[in-house]
């Protein structure tokens, strides 16, 4: 219940302070700069070197990528058949193909399968980083430019940004060296980047002209909540896998929009008010839609 009350406390501050307190126009930039530059790779140095790799983990890394692949045809059939800007499109691919799978959904992980099953989360939530920090940052390099990028200025892009690095760090240091003396500055770190993430969505969240954003918003949104969840049912289904790791992936499938996303598609100027929207919108649905879900998985995959 306190998370639950916190990420809507942390949304409606932000809203609240940009609309009746006078700060500066980008104040939401400097938030975002802390949460790119220090929560989340705190978060990577938190969990990774703690996680034991075994073939059982496959489900979890891999459904990042299919909903990241599925999401990006879906949005493809969607503008084909719609005018939709280039920009648009790949706000809509971040929201859509990447899910809030640590701060929204290591608490609901924890409040409906409990703390052991907290690493399952932790492996999408990795992978969905990755996926963010490379196909996700070519993708906004590629829709906010006028002109194609070498790719060497891709490359310097992608192993530049500050998550990719700790990522790969997070994995490689804990071989030659004990960094366990500083998890608990690791944990004060990545404790920031929910509250900050949300404050910084509240800060641009803009409900004036917000109909105009209604078919973009619903089409997000029923991909989101409603069809990802249900692919990875699907999959967990015709694999017969009955697991608390696959119960947990699919879970985490179930998730509202990426936070991070939406930060980055603030940074590179990817219609920020859709993916703010988008971001806001699902997660509060999604206190809802969790739940039906959870019944489901558990009814469909309990053994």
């Amino acid at each position: 219940m306190t998370n639950f009350i916190l990420t809507g406390l942390c949304i409606l501050v932000g809203f609240l302070l940009r609309r009746y307190a006078s700060l500066p126009k980008d104040a939401h930039k400097g938030v975002n700069a802390w949460i790119i530059n220090v929560a989340l790779p705190a978060v990577s140095f938190k969990y990774l070197p703690h996680i034991e790799w075994n073939s059982s983990l496959l489900l979890p890394v891999l459904m990042p990528v299919i909903l990241w692949l599925c999401a990006w045809l879906y949005v493809r059939i969607y503008a084909s058949t719609n005018k939709v800007s280039r920009q648009t499109a790949a706000a809509l691919r971040l929201s859509t193909g990447l899910s809030n799978t640590s701060f929204v959904g290591f608490p609901l992980t924890i409040a409906y399968f409990g703390e052991r099953e907290l690493s399952t989360a932790v492996i999408c939530d990795q992978v969905t980083f990755m996926i963010l920090a490379t196909a996700g940052i070519l993708l906004a390099i590629n829709a906010s430019g006028s002109s194609n990028p070498s790719p060497l200025s891709i490359i310097k892009k992608i192993i530049s940004f500050p998550p990719f690095i700790a990522c790969i760090a997070a994995l490689i240091i804990p071989i030659f060296a004990d960094i366990s003396p500083l998890d608990n500055v690791f944990d004060k770190l990545a404790a920031t980047i929910g509250p900050l993430a949300l404050f910084s969505i509240g800060l641009q969240i803009k409900l004036d002209g917000w109909k105009n954003e209604v078919k973009h918003i619903s089409y997000a949104l029923l991909f989101k909540l409603i069809l990802a969840p249900l692919i990875m049912l699907t999959i967990v289904l015709l694999t017969n896998i009955k697991n608390n790791i696959a119960q947990v992936t699919v879970f985490e499938a179930a998730m509202p929009s990426f936070l991070t996303a939406s930060i980055v598609a603030t940074e590179y100027n990817l219609n920020p008010k859709l993916s703010t929207l988008i971001t806001g919108i699902s997660i509060l649905i999604s206190f809802i839609t969790t739940a039906i879900w959870f019944w489901i998985i558990i009814k469909l995959t309990g053994s």
